[in-house]
């Protein structure tokens, strides 16, 4: 018997296999859309939606890695989704991610800076390897533009967190807490970010 659930807003199918001679439960990822849970025979649905509700952030974190494993030359990471380069007729990536940056994130600038009442004095972009966001000493932010892979509330929460240091230059509680009253949910967007990684 099978059944569905919502992973990463995608659904995907979870196949109980009930057995006899089984004695423990076996959880198995067999694609990025296909789960297998066999079990013995009084093990139901109810318990494999249990069971599926307690693993979930590792069921998430392996669905990601085999979406990205799954990525091939053709293809790129866009706003969370794979999408095909010769749809978007890519030549160069970075110019892309670029390009498209300079589109959504302006935006999203100024509707937080209202929202938060902290205003930057100037944005940049550039490709970083280890940062994905900084504020300096003149308030001026600046982004990384491979924020362009990952879904958008990612690239909200460290909008979030590069406002958050225009008040606090540090990472003090009362920095984490202006984060919080923004973003609240920001440690499972955390979360969610290193499962792209």
């Amino acid at each position: 018997m099978s059944f569905q659930i919502e992973i990463n807003k995608t659904i995907v199918t979870v196949k109980l296999e009930n057995k006899k001679n089984i004695k423990h439960c076996y959880l198995r990822i067999l694609n990025s859309d296909l789960i297998q849970i066999r079990a013995n025979k009084y093990f139901t649905i109810f318990d494999a939606k249990e069971l599926i509700n307690r693993k979930k952030d590792w069921i998430e974190a392996s669905i990601l890695k085999m979406r990205k494993k799954l990525i091939n030359d053709d293809e790129f990471l866009f706003l969370g989704e794979v999408k095909k380069l010769e749809e978007y007729q890519i030549k160069n990536i970075d110019i892309f991610y670029k390009n498209e940056i300079k589109k959504i994130l302006p935006s999203k600038v100024e509707e937080f800076s209202k929202k938060m009442n902290l205003f930057p004095t100037s944005i940049s972009y550039r490709k970083n390897k280890r940062t994905w966001g900084s504020c300096n000493h003149k308030n001026g932010l600046n982004f990384n533009i491979l924020l362009m892979k990952f879904p958008i509330e990612i690239m909200e929460y460290v909008i979030v967190h590069e406002l958050a240091h225009i008040k606090h230059k540090n990472h003090s509680r009362d920095f984490w807490s202006l984060v919080a009253i923004y973003c609240p949910n920001y440690k499972e967007v955390e979360k969610l970010f290193k499962r792209f990684l």
